[in-house]
């Protein structure tokens, strides 16, 4: 039943990224069909951006080398928003040579994460991203800039707020068009959220440009959510089913289930276009073929209704 609270907004665009987050942690690699079906499944599902995979180089995520061969499989999905991940100049222009129009860089609020995922320095590593969101706004490609480590880090602990907001800062004065927040490893409650996004807002960083990226290490994915929508943000990074993690922060678990998402959503009536059911049952589907039940709490109820 829908029970409408104030304060929030009235749709949410949910940015799904179970394609390439979710599936990039999987140690049997996952054949190019079966990612292709899976987008398909969510984009039926009514899912209106889906993440489809990054162009990093094959020996550092051996599970997205098949780029190349699966975007163009997607390219029947016409009004689907297909963001790709391109670490560096030479995977924007692998990314371009396929049409891409949205792509994402993936920078760090820490240094120890930005050696870890990137053997760089935050300062090198911004220097890095600065000639390739160049190139991608020359192009009238769309950017979004993924800050990781926004609340926690698992080498260096709590990470200040104005640590976070001098990087966010600086991600989006290169010309990023949106900033997704990332809880690497879980660690976020509602008030450092809504401190976090009171911060950016004073620094000029405007709520309408903002995603939220949470983990649900302690629980608190959903929580944290909230806290976000009710500060005003409208777009919730999410992957189905809850797969997931991040290959470089062992402590990282799950993203937040899009599935858990959606139920929360439609119980305070916030409009998302997607129909739980069907995504539901395309998380069963991909849950069977990688051999383990979905994380996904909303996923394990609905399926065992059934």
């Amino acid at each position: 039943m829908a029970v409408p609270a104030q304060g929030l907004p009235a749709r949410v665009r949910i940015h799904e990224v179970g394609a390439r987050d979710g599936l990039q942690n999987e140690k049997a690699i996952v054949p190019t069909a079966l990612k292709a079906e899976f987008v398909h499944r969510l984009a039926d599902a009514g899912l209106t951006t889906i993440e489809a995979t990054s162009f990093v180089h094959p020996k550092w995520v051996p599970q997205l080398a098949d780029a190349e061969e699966l975007f163009p499989a997607l390219a029947d999905l016409g009004g689907v928003a297909l963001p790709v991940l391109v670490p560096n100049a030479r995977g924007l222009d692998r990314a371009l040579a396929l049409g891409a129009r949205r792509v994402a860089v993936f920078g760090s609020a820490t240094e120890s994460f930005a050696k870890a995922n990137l053997n760089r320095t935050v300062d090198e590593s911004l220097a890095m991203f600065a000639p390739v969101v160049a190139r991608a706004r020359e192009q009238k490609v769309h950017v979004r800039g993924y800050l990781s480590m926004c609340f926690g880090d698992p080498w260096e602990g709590p990470v200040p707020v104005h640590q976070v907001v001098r990087v966010a800062k600086a991600l989006m004065d290169l010309g990023c068009d949106e900033l997704s927040l990332g809880d690497t490893i879980g660690v976020a409650t509602p008030g450092h959220v809504q401190t976090l996004l009171a911060e950016l807002n004073e620094e000029g960083v405007p709520t309408d440009v903002i995603g939220v990226h949470f983990h649900d290490t302690y629980g608190q994915a959903l929580s944290n959510t909230l806290a976000a929508l009710q500060h005003g943000v409208t777009t919730v990074d999410a992957s189905a089913g809850g797969l997931g993690g991040c290959p470089y922060a062992k402590s990282a678990t799950g993203n937040l289930a899009t599935e858990d998402l959606v139920w929360m959503l439609d119980g305070l009536g916030v409009e998302t276009g997607v129909d739980l059911g069907r995504l539901t049952a395309t998380s069963v589907w991909l849950a069977e073929r990688l051999g383990r039940p979905s994380p996904s709490r909303t996923v394990r109820a609905l399926s065992h209704k059934e």
